[in-house]
């Protein structure tokens, strides 16, 4: 990016404002390492999320190991089966009264064990676990779908980061062009002897506060990127790519509709039903103690001095065991206590978190409201913004105002365009974090 240099008579102070202007103008050149290595659209930004984020990694794990606990829960209804085999070799030494001799030899011996044994009754204890272990796949499971969806708003919030500082780097070059156009115009009045050196002076330190502008939108712009790489799982600065125009659009579903949907499937509030549940359940699994355990057992045995399976000695067993635990130090007092104060947490915790999802999706809806109404507001603004700055142009053209209410008129078209940009995309992430909040796309 190139500036036309201004010249002028050289004097101590009008070269140090010079050099300060050149200065600006080079580093305001952007370098090769602030463009993209990659360009991603939304739906791509999101699809590369859900497989490298740690978080999402980290919940697919949860949820592994949830229903392997949920299917070692449901095992503890079957009977365990255990097979055993052994082979020995041992010296032995024998007097023989016919030779009167001492002989040595060894002596091998196979054998080989089937057993089984399965609980009869536990006085509830496999149900309630089995229950609880249910319940916290649910939790997992809910835990993970929120994961899932916070993650999308922050890829959302990188993703319009970088469109956002597109637009400012846009805006900002819009400024400069028109703060060099100002600068051109108060050159030819002053030729003409119709304005002063300091409206040129005035046009160079508007020409010096746009290329800080656009300084800090591109040092932005490469901040928003690096950011989308990594919430991504790439390395380097990452581009974005619209396919569908920002435009607010209706959710689709009505305000009752979407308090029911928070109320009753918003992840968050999902996670602590399940995690309720699993507190129950922990309660009855702990009270379970207080009741006796019945056990049934059994199995088969073959032992054999040589490796074959005919003869040797061969015997079962069957056993029916009955166990009551009658005192043991208060420890299942304690369990049970424990386990009833998690659950009377997890029930705070439940309400809390349902009043928490009604309360942020209040917040949500107004500020998506809002965004929505400055969205149009700001179309205005830029509309009148254009016109007043026109109108300067002409005025000052003609020398009807001062080139202070050019560059005026200048600044407030610039700031208009900025609050569309934010508004913009402050609808969008709003959005976002109602989508968020309910867990669906809306």
């Amino acid at each position: 990016m190139r500036w036309r240099s201004f010249e002028w008579v050289a004097t101590p102070g009008r070269a140090l404002g010079l050099g300060l202007v050149a200065w600006i103008a080079a580093v305001a050149t952007p370098a090769a390492g602030q463009e993209p290595e990659a360009v991603v659209t939304l739906e791509e930004a999101i699809a590369a999320a859900m497989r490298n984020h740690p978080a999402l990694i980290q919940g697919r794990g949860a949820v592994r190991t949830a229903v392997a606990a949920e299917r070692s829960a449901w095992g503890s209804f079957l009977p365990s089966i255990s097979l055993s085999s052994g082979a020995s070799r041992s010296s032995t030494e024998r007097f023989n009264p016919q030779t009167n001799t001492t002989v040595t030899g060894s002596r091998d011996t196979y054998s080989a064990g089937l057993s089984s044994s399965v609980d009869l009754f536990t006085g509830g204890r496999r149900g309630a676990e089995l229950r609880q272990a249910r319940a916290e796949t649910d939790a997992a499971e809910a835990s993970l779908l929120n994961q899932r969806f916070a993650v999308i708003l922050s890829v959302k919030r990188a993703f319009f980061d970088v469109l956002r500082a597109d637009e400012m780097i846009r805006v900002a070059e819009a400024g400069l062009t028109r703060a060099q156009e100002v600068r051109e115009a108060a050159e030819r009045r002053m030729r003409a002897g119709t304005a002063t050196r300091s409206d040129v002076l005035r046009a160079e330190l508007e020409i010096a506060n746009a290329r800080q502008s656009l300084l800090q939108a591109q040092a932005q712009r490469r901040t928003a990127m690096f950011e989308l790489g990594r919430m991504i799982g790439m390395d380097g600065a990452v581009g974005a790519r619209l396919t569908e125009p920002l435009e607010p659009r209706p959710l689709g579903v009505s305000d009752e509709e979407l308090v029911a949907l928070v109320l009753q499937s918003a992840p968050s509030v999902r996670a602590a039903e399940s995690a309720a549940r699993s507190a129950d359940a922990g309660v009855s699994a702990a009270r379970a103690q207080y009741f006796p355990s019945l056990r049934l057992s059994g199995g088969y045995d073959w032992a054999n001095q040589t490796a074959t399976l005919d003869g040797g000695t061969k015997s079962w067993s069957l056993r029916l065991s009955l166990s009551y635990p009658v005192f043991n130090g208060f420890a299942r007092e304690a369990n049970i206590e424990r386990a009833e104060v998690q659950a009377t947490v997890a029930r705070a915790q439940l309400e809390d978190a349902r009043r928490a999802a009604r309360a942020q999706l209040e917040t949500v809806l107004a500020n998506l409201r809002l965004a929505e109404q400055r969205i149009v507001l700001a179309e205005e603004a830029v509309r009148v913004a254009e016109e007043d700055l026109r109108v300067q142009q002409e005025r000052y053209r003609l020398g009807a105002s001062t080139i202070l209410d050019q560059i005026t008129s200048q600044i407030n078209l610039m700031q208009a365009e900025v609050d569309r940009v934010a508004a913009r995309y402050d609808y969008q992430i709003a959005r976002a974090e109602l989508e968020a909040l309910v867990g669906r796309e809306l």
